[in-house]
């Protein structure tokens, strides 16, 4: 007969719903920062590949500025998945910033590839902590969005410039409203704990 084993995590997982609890105001900040970005995608649909690059990279690197700052403040282990975020879209966003004249093309792949591999993480943080707090979902549903999003993009990058601009905006917007919906979600568990 093969005795069970002991299945449990090296280190108590209710420290990460603690501390994303204590920080929930940093995923409402990026969920604010993806709305705002989404309506400014909108409201200008005209506006130059040069200021939706511009656009993009400051968008990329506060979403990676907050999720950093959220990982150091929580202090566990549990937190990598934040933290690497935070290093992607840091990066995406000085990547942005450094080489500006990128051909529309090149920007519609590189933005496909981060937001894949956002939506990745996004889910792993959310499967993290699914059984400490009800409603993860709606951090699950916003990195499936951005799976999504990454697979249409990589699929048709040859969308047109304005095309891209409000596919951009449609899923900042939306990923930023389920950001801000489960940054209310902990706030809620947060005051419920205390």
């Amino acid at each position: 007969m093969i005795a069970k084993q002991d299945v449990s995590p090296p280190f108590p997982t209710g420290l990460t719903l603690d501390a994303l609890a204590k920080n929930w105001w940093l995923l409402l900040l990026r969920g604010i920062a993806g709305i705002l970005f989404g309506v400014l995608a909108f409201v200008w649909p005209g506006i130059t590949l040069l200021s939706l690059i511009f656009l993009y990279g400051a968008y990329a690197l506060l979403d990676g500025i907050f999720a950093i700052m959220a990982a150091i403040r929580g202090g566990t282990a549990e937190r990598w998945w934040l933290a690497l975020i935070g290093v992607l879209g840091i990066a995406a966003g000085l990547l942005t910033f450094l080489w500006p004249g990128m051909t529309a093309l090149v920007l519609a792949i590189f933005i496909g590839a981060w937001s894949l591999i956002h939506g990745i993480f996004e889910i792993v943080g959310a499967i993290r902590v699914r059984k400490e707090i009800d409603n993860e979902w709606w951090l699950i549903l916003s990195g499936a969005l951005s799976v999504l999003f990454g697979l249409a993009i990589l699929i048709m990058p040859g969308a047109g410039a304005l095309a891209l601009i409000w596919i951009i905006g449609a899923y900042a917007i939306v990923f930023g409203a389920l950001l801000v919906g489960f940054a209310l979600r902990l706030k809620k568990h947060g005051a419920a704990a205390r």
